[in-house]
């Protein structure tokens, strides 16, 4: 029964492809403080114009560690009634406990979610070694209904998920790829070389795109994605044409912008960018603050610069 249960799994992780650009889209809030159905709608609409491979629900730049679960799967119900058939709906399930991980990725699924991004649990770093690492996400991925991709990201959690532990997580059957967060090159290459043919690795940040895919990433879950989602699929079209002097002017003229919406300014940097483009980005959830007026003021010069304004 064992073998027939994985041999059913191998075949959806075959089929999930991650090959393109995908943003974790951040979570409208409105002047209440109460997710924004009615904007998420909207902004999953406009981004579905565009060359985007589909939309990563309730990452870190969707503030998921600040809703309460109810919040969190009403998120996931809107995005999965909106998410066309031709895009990728991707939850981020991951939490401190497996068994509250396992309970939402359950969840996620039956609102329509392909696939999960599932954090490193992190509050007992200490204790986070490879055996509970592994242990989590194996127990995680033995039941869960959809695929797992592993999400790496130490400058929030404090874990870097080595490459060990990656390559053998890789091998189950319902491990299907990799959101790698860190900018570490060579562990990117590494995991591609070593995790077999079937796992596909994600750049997690704008700033790194064209390195990952020149050593083997199939694309990115990136923040700037949310705001330059045509250049950045731009990069991965020029990639795979072979036309790497353009990729690199683009990847080059991009840094400054993925700079302002990630490590300089943060999610308050990513919202407000929405709205400096036309789409919503809306107020933070405390105890995150918004940009003073001058910090808006820069980041509107730099999206400027970067072609995006």
């Amino acid at each position: 029964m064992l073998e027939e249960r994985r041999g059913e799994v191998n075949v959806m992780k075959l089929k999930v492809l991650l090959k393109g650009c995908f943003p974790p889209i951040p979570t409208p809030f409105d002047s209440q403080g109460h997710v924004d159905h009615d904007n998420l709608a909207r902004n999953l609409e406009t981004w579905q114009k565009t060359p985007l491979k589909g939309f990563a629900v309730l990452g870190s730049n969707g503030e998921a560690v600040l809703l309460r679960r109810d919040e969190k799967i009403e998120t996931w119900k809107t995005a999965g009634q909106v998410i066309d058939k031709d895009h990728l709906f991707i939850a981020g399930t991951g939490c401190e406990s497996t068994g509250e991980t396992l309970e939402l990725t359950e969840e996620a699924a039956r609102l329509g979610a392909d696939a999960v991004m599932v954090v490193t649990p992190h509050y007992y770093r200490p204790r986070m070694d490879h055996k509970a690492l592994t242990g989590h996400y194996t127990a995680v991925a033995d039941r869960s209904p959809i695929p797992i991709i592993l999400y790496n990201v130490p400058a929030f959690t404090g874990i870097d998920l080595g490459a060990e532990t990656i390559v053998e997580l890789a091998q189950h059957p319902n491990i299907m790829g990799l959101k790698e967060s860190s900018g570490n090159l060579a562990k990117i290459g590494e995991v591609v070389y070593r995790g077999g043919e079937d796992f596909q690795v994600l750049a997690g940040s704008g700033s790194f795109l064209l390195p990952a895919l020149s050593v083997g990433a199939v694309g990115g879950v990136m923040a700037l994605a949310a705001v330059a989602p045509e250049a950045l699929a731009e990069i991965v079209e020029c990639f795979q044409d072979g036309d790497l002097k353009t990729a690199r002017d683009i990847q080059l003229r991009l840094i400054g912008a993925n700079a302002a919406v990630t490590s300089r300014f943060g999610i308050a940097g990513l919202k407000a960018a929405l709205d400096l483009t036309g789409m919503y980005g809306g107020p933070l959830r405390p105890p995150l603050l918004p940009l003073g007026k001058e910090q808006r003021a820069v980041l509107e010069k730099i999206l400027v610069t970067a072609g995006i304004l």
